[in-house]
């Protein structure tokens, strides 16, 4: 499954008529839930919008922190995960996997840079939602660092109006193991907690 984890260096290319320049850009939601657990899926989210009057070559998020370098000795990758990454953003493609990809599909804004998607133009005020479905595999407190940009090739940059570039950080915690859940056998549906041990009582004699 570590495959999965690089789901932003596949088939992308180059954009050799990326313009160069400086592209306001204001980040509308930055989601990711600060409480998780081991092996319970969760989402993180950035809505990127383009706060200019000219349109964005092709809007794009690196994340740096899905992973960790590891130094336990004679491991064949010292890359691991700690989120793997079912789906990234962009549309699913409709033809199956070759064997050489990942079981789970990337989604279409993979590109040739690792941990880059793209999700290309984006007119003026217009809005991008960039969406991770990711599994967390490694216990302990965690920061995930983002920058958007507004193309793959480090000429057309993203900025806040305040004029920074547009970076951000969202931490969370991963518990050990998953929470406690219980199916309630009168609803159906999945209750918080362990599942309630049935009382011994017997009724009151009359």
């Amino acid at each position: 499954m570590l495959g999965a984890l690089m789901s932003g260096c596949g088939g992308g290319q180059r954009n050799a008529h990326e313009g160069a320049g400086s592209y306001p850009v204001e980040v509308l939601v930055a989601r990711f839930p600060a409480k998780q657990a081991i092996a319970h899926d969760t989402r993180l989210t950035l809505i990127v919008r383009n706060a200019g009057s000219r349109t964005i070559p092709n809007v794009t998020v690196t994340l740096d922190s899905f992973y960790y370098t590891s130094t336990y000795p004679k491991l064949a990758v010292s890359k691991r995960p700690v989120w793997i990454v079912n789906t990234g953003p962009g549309a699913v493609a409709t033809n199956p996997p070759v064997k050489t990809e990942e079981i789970d599909p990337p989604g279409g804004g993979e590109t040739a840079f690792v941990d880059t998607w793209a999700l290309g133009r984006l007119a003026p005020h217009a809005r991008r939602a960039f969406v991770w479905l990711v599994t967390p595999v490694k216990a302990g407190t965690h920061t995930v660092h983002y920058t958007v940009a507004a193309g793959v090739d480090g000429k057309a940059l993203a900025r806040l109006a305040r004029g920074g570039l547009a970076t951000g950080s969202m931490t969370a915690s991963i518990a050990p193991a998953p929470a406690r859940t219980h199916v309630n056998p009168e609803t159906g549906l999945v209750a918080p907690g362990p599942h309630p041990v049935p009382s011994t009582e017997q009724p009151a004699s009359e």
